[in-house]
């Protein structure tokens, strides 16, 4: 048998902080842009009752651990479970089982702020973002750690959610945060643009972007839903997490590739590439670059193996065992 650490939500909410979040992201995603395995996720669907079922994986070779995500979404219960299994990536061995849900927004958002740090101006001290959930503080309590900002606007369309995101952050961070009425409003001046939200449709023109504008988009994984619009795409350096995954599921790029506004050609590298210096970044001030985050293992694999060395440190967590196939199989 072989002793495995199941961690509960609660067990690795205060484990570590957003900067300890980006710190170990940015380093899977180096490994990936060095050759790391990573796949998009899987997703199946039922109707009745309507839900999803996810999975992703990724292996991090210097990190030691591979594993990734299985979570159940909808379905009759209509709520989410996020399931985070870690192997040790040289034995195969199980590490840890993750209660993965409290986790989710710390490594989303540190996944966006490396897109952040190696595709935006370096001056840049201006936010805007639109959403006001769980993932959009995830990605401003990430991003703030790798960008000094001073001005920071959010929109979203429920007047009271806004507000209470920017009474919540002006308290906290060190720069201003405000709630405005309009996502014209948000982008007006903004060096980088955050989109989380639910939207199917796309929430700002591209239009109104600014040379020099960097987007990071994370809200939407469906060939047929989009946070950015045609515009956007094709007047930016577009980079995913996954080279795979903007032409499996990231509507913001499939539906402009259909429209054959842009081609395949049009997706400048993946994020690790560009964290490991295989492929260049930002090349000018006035260049305007997306990151398009759909979500993969890299970086729950990483946060993952960072919480369960944590936990051990902190004698956290309740063991419980596996049995390994060469047992199982055979009864002996």
């Amino acid at each position: 048998m072989t002793e495995t650490l199941f961690l509960h939500s609660e067990d690795v909410t205060d484990l570590a902080t957003p900067a300890d979040y980006v710190e170990v992201v940015r380093d899977g995603y180096r490994q990936r842009g060095e050759g790391a395995p990573a796949q998009p996720r899987s997703k199946f669907f039922r109707d009745e009752p309507q839900g999803m079922l996810t999975t992703y994986a990724a292996v991090l070779p210097d990190t030691g651990a591979m594993g990734g995500y299985m979570y159940s979404a909808g379905f009759g219960a209509a709520d989410a479970w996020f399931m985070t299994p870690v192997f040790d990536a040289e034995s195969g061995a199980p590490l840890a089982l993750l209660d993965g849900a409290s986790m989710n927004p710390h490594k989303t958002g540190a996944a966006g702020a490396v897109g952040v740090d190696v595709l935006a101006r370096a001056e840049s001290d201006t936010l805007a973002i639109i959403g006001s959930g769980a993932q959009a503080r995830g990605q401003l309590r990430a991003t703030a750690t790798v960008r000094e900002f001073s001005d920071v606007r959010v929109y979203s369309p429920t007047p009271e959610n806004r507000e209470a995101f920017a009474a919540d952050f002006d308290e906290a961070l060190e720069a201003t945060v405000r709630a405005v009425d309009s996502s014209e409003a948000a982008l007006s001046g903004a060096d980088v643009v955050i989109t989380a939200t639910k939207a199917s449709k796309p929430v700002f023109d591209g239009d109104d972007l600014e040379p020099g504008t960097h987007v990071t988009a994370m809200g939407q994984y469906s060939p047929d839903k989009r946070e950015l619009d045609t515009t956007t795409i094709e007047r930016a350096t577009y980079v995913p997490d996954l080279r795979e995954r903007a032409t499996f599921d990231a509507g913001s790029f499939m539906i402009p590739l259909e429209e054959g506004a842009v081609t395949e050609d049009d997706i400048h590298a993946e994020l690790g590439e560009v964290v490991a210096g295989v492929k260049p970044g930002r090349t000018s001030d006035d260049e305007i670059t997306v990151f398009d985050s759909g979500g993969t293992g890299i970086e729950t694999v990483a946060a993952a193996y960072m919480l369960y060395e944590r936990a051990n440190e902190e004698g956290l967590g309740t063991e419980i065992e596996f049995a390994p196939a060469s047992e199982a199989l055979t009864g002996n």
